[in-house]
């Protein structure tokens, strides 16, 4: 690669029609971090990575990958990236083995250097005892780290995780939380679209919030969450119902900046806006009658990030197709 940064984005534009996937987007990932785009469903997510990967063209804007124009020079940012999809592009019908040794080839890896790095990616992702087997009979889980591992035959340089734990039980999306970990570890730089706030907050040095196209804030997950302020109050309802009233009637009984999450049943206010918050929110809601879960007072969490900048609680679900 080159002396400037691995992934460069400047003034990315991308239209579909009258819809802008892409309004202005700026974006720079540092050699050897692991930097995590997070937004909401139709953001723009995946529009990036597909730009990035030379697998759209940018209707505006320029962006570089390892020092090469990614319209300009589409062949030689190829030779520097690994890929893995939203969805798996392993042939169900070859093995594991097969699957990857196949793609080492279609990179242009002689045979017996793509049966040697299969055989190395098999056993590093804990699929050595399936190697043999027909993918058709692989979990979801062991489907994902194959692809990440198919990913990876070519020993990128940059590597691109669109979404990399979608679909993923509990266990799986830890084990594949690792294997990311390992992979900056050992120098790879990453960039990795998620809507999964714990995912960002676990394994990006930096994230970039992304809505409507645009990067509207952008640092380490500490940064972020100082930008939200001190501690968080939060009330936890039993229902949904209640979620929006009481939000109102806590903006009327104080200063605060009265947020509310209907989905998770709860409603936030900055713990220091005021003295004897806690108080009066309580006696609040007890003289409304509302029924509470839990009041709680903690740090901000990625969650109060995403709410105070964007106005709405992070959406769980795939992202855009396009």
């Amino acid at each position: 690669m080159g002396d400037g940064p691995p992934i460069l984005v400047e003034g990315l534009v991308k239209l579909y029609g009258k819809t802008r996937a892409l309004d202005g987007l700026d974006l720079v990932v540092e050699r050897g971090s692991v930097v995590a785009v997070l937004g909401p469903n139709g953001a723009g997510k995946t529009t990036l990575i597909r730009i990035l990967a030379t697998l759209a063209k940018p209707t505006g804007g320029r962006a570089s990958v390892a020092g090469f124009d990614v319209s300009e020079h589409p062949a030689q940012v190829r030779r520097h990236i690994g890929i893995a999809g939203q969805s798996t592009s392993i042939d169900e019908y070859l093995t594991g083995r097969q699957n990857l040794v196949m793609v080492g080839e279609l990179s242009r890896i002689p045979r017996d250097e793509s049966k040697r790095r299969a055989g190395e990616l098999l056993e590093r992702f804990e699929l050595g005892d399936a190697a043999d087997r027909t993918t058709k009979t692989y979990s979801g889980g062991m489907r994902r780290k194959l692809d990440l591992a198919a990913s990876l035959i070519t020993q990128p340089e940059v590597l691109f995780l669109d979404e990399p734990t979608t679909g993923l039980d509990p266990r799986a999306r830890v084990g594949m939380w690792q294997l990311i970990r390992e992979l900056g570890e050992a120098g790879t730089t990453l960039l990795l679209t998620t809507q999964y706030l714990d995912e960002a907050d676990q394994l990006a040095h930096e994230i970039a919030v992304v809505d409507q196209g645009k990067v509207i804030a952008s640092g380490t997950p500490d940064q972020l969450k100082t930008q939200v302020g001190g501690a968080v109050l939060e009330v936890s309802l039993p229902k949904a119902a209640d979620v929006d009233e009481a939000g109102r009637l806590l903006r009327a009984a104080t200063s605060a900046v009265v947020t509310v999450d209907q989905r998770r049943h709860r409603v936030t206010l900055p713990a220091t806006a005021e003295a004897g918050l806690v108080t009066t929110v309580v006696r609040a809601l007890d003289a409304g009658g509302f029924l509470v879960d839990d009041v709680t007072v903690r740090r901000p969490a990625l969650d109060d990030v995403f709410m105070s900048l964007t106005g709405h609680a992070a959406a769980l679900g795939s992202e855009e197709a396009a």
